[in-house]
């Protein structure tokens, strides 16, 4: 009988973790005071079990891979069970753990090209010789291990190193991986500008799709802090919009990563956590295993 798809959850935190290192807020000073707290966003997956592809590299994945029984290295000295890393952005949040993972071999990281060329990680990287950096398109990618993936572009928002880079490509994506075997589909998203046609086709039949929870309303970085711009100017559908999307998937597991350290759905008896859960969503915990 094949295997399901796996995928281990390694961190569901926007920028900056929960809680963050610079602030006081309330949601933070409790995380603190209970000694809990979120990692930055980040997922493993796996179509057979054995070979595991990082979908974003957070700046926590030493402690992300630590925590996860999968990721264990072996049985030689220096395997690792990570075949490469498939990143939905160049944000910093997404891409410095690949400094960490330097001295990897036969290890593929696959982004759109604006992205690929942006990145510079890439200066710290390359001179160790074990990275390959594969631009993706439009066209389906077949993974070691038996998935296989395609991007679906929902955003142009650059990174703020890279302002001066040309503005052209997608700079932004989602990813719809597909176990052919067993028919499990993944929809990740988690930074997502609109919703699109584009990531409605790829949430067709899925059987769970994990998307932007950064915010809870547009104006919710004026109302929580007194400034800030609007979660919609930072390329971030709130969780108030997308939710009206779920009873179109009803057969797909909906969670919300990427959450903001002002966002509401991170307190578990807050009304607007009690809003995601009665439109049968769930918000998303670091740790926690999905089989498709």
């Amino acid at each position: 009988m094949a295997a399901d798809m796996r995928v281990r959850v390694l961190g569901t935190a926007a920028g900056g973790g929960l809680p963050q290192w610079n602030c006081a807020c309330e949601v933070c000073g409790a995380a603190r005071a209970a000694a809990t707290g979120r990692t930055q966003d980040c997922l493993a997956v796996s179509g057979d079990g054995t070979a595991w592809w990082l979908v974003n590299a957070s700046p926590d994945i030493r402690s992300q891979i630590l925590a996860a029984p999968e990721l264990v290295p072996g049985p030689a000295r220096r395997r690792t069970p990570l075949r490469g890393a498939l990143l939905t952005s160049a944000e910093l949040d997404h891409t410095l753990g690949l400094a960490a993972l330097r001295e990897a071999r036969d290890f593929t990281v696959h982004g759109t090209a604006a992205v690929l060329e942006a990145l510079p990680v890439r200066g710290v990287i390359d001179p160790y010789g074990g990275f390959r950096w594969s631009p993706v398109g439009n066209t389906e990618l077949e993974l070691a291990g038996g998935l296989t993936v395609r991007a679906v572009p929902v955003g142009r928002k650059r990174p703020r190193y890279a302002a001066g880079a040309p503005d052209a490509g997608d700079w932004v994506v989602a990813y719809r991986l597909t176990d052919p075997r067993t028919g499990g589909v993944l929809v990740y998203a988690p930074c997502l500008a609109a919703w699109s046609p584009a990531l409605a086709a790829a949430a067709e039949g899925a059987g769970c799709v994990l998307l932007d929870g950064s915010f809870f309303t547009d104006d919710e970085m004026t109302e929580r802090t007194g400034a800030g711009p609007t979660a919609l100017a930072m390329g971030h559908l709130p969780i108030s919009d997308s939710l009206a999307r779920r009873a179109a998937y009803p057969s797909a597991r909906w969670l919300y990563t990427h959450l903001n350290n002002t966002n509401p759905v991170l307190v578990e008896d807050s009304p607007q956590r009690r809003a995601v859960e009665r439109a049968g969503a769930e918000v998303a915990a670091d740790g926690m295993l999905l089989e498709l």
